[in-house]
């Protein structure tokens, strides 16, 4: 088996910097399963972004940060399922690989490397903002800049790692499993405040 299946990490950072190059713009999903889990990823990470920003102000009353708030969390629980299903389209392609004797277990999984380099390309699309400001002080662009540079090659270590996870998986050294995420806080039969809220009806019958 070969690694064409399965994206590179370069293929990634080339994706997330050019949708963050043309963000205002209504850009097609594609239409391949797994990249479109990692494009819904990218997506809902931008979104989660723009919200955590607007969330900060101090200048609105607060039921304007109460709606960013439950924005919040429905951006992060759709940016987990996009995860999960990166890792599950994985998975499945890697299910007939032979596994290796000491094969080891990787503890972090290529769904998640992927959402890890989708927010570092944000955090380096930021910083570089920063760093063109022209009414910025002299320690405020500098900082920033220096800041840039760490992210970037922490973009590249990151990106080595996905791809030796994805090259070992292939080879059977290497495997992972989902991890799944069960966001109790997002479900009304998990949440206590919700399922013993007034009204709650069913939800306290639901299954976890």
């Amino acid at each position: 088996m070969n690694l064409r299946p399965f994206p590179t990490a370069a293929a990634l950072i080339q994706f997330h910097d050019a949708y963050l190059a043309d963000a205002e713009v209504s850009q097609p999903l594609p239409g391949d399963p797994l990249w479109l889990e990692i494009a819904r990823n990218h997506q809902f990470n931008c979104k989660l972004w723009a919200e955590e920003d607007l969330a900060r102000r101090r200048d609105v009353e607060d039921h304007a940060i109460a709606a960013n708030k439950r924005a919040i969390d429905g951006f992060n629980q759709s940016r987990n399922d996009a995860i999960e299903r990166i890792d599950e389209i994985i998975l499945s392609a890697l299910a007939a690989v032979p596994r290796l004797p000491h094969c080891r277990l990787n503890s972090e999984t290529a769904g998640s490397m992927a959402d890890r380099l989708s927010i570092v390309s944000l955090k380096i699309h930021h910083m570089r903002i920063q760093t063109q400001r022209t009414e910025a002080g002299q320690e405020h662009l500098a900082r920033c800049r220096e800041r840039l540079e760490r992210l970037t090659q922490q973009r590249a270590d990151l990106a080595r790692c996905f791809d030796e996870l994805l090259r070992d998986c292939v080879a059977g050294s290497a495997e992972y499993h989902i991890y799944r995420q069960f966001k109790m806080y997002n479900d009304p039969a998990l949440n206590p405040y919700l399922y013993r809220a007034p009204g709650a009806g069913d939800a306290r019958s639901g299954s976890a």
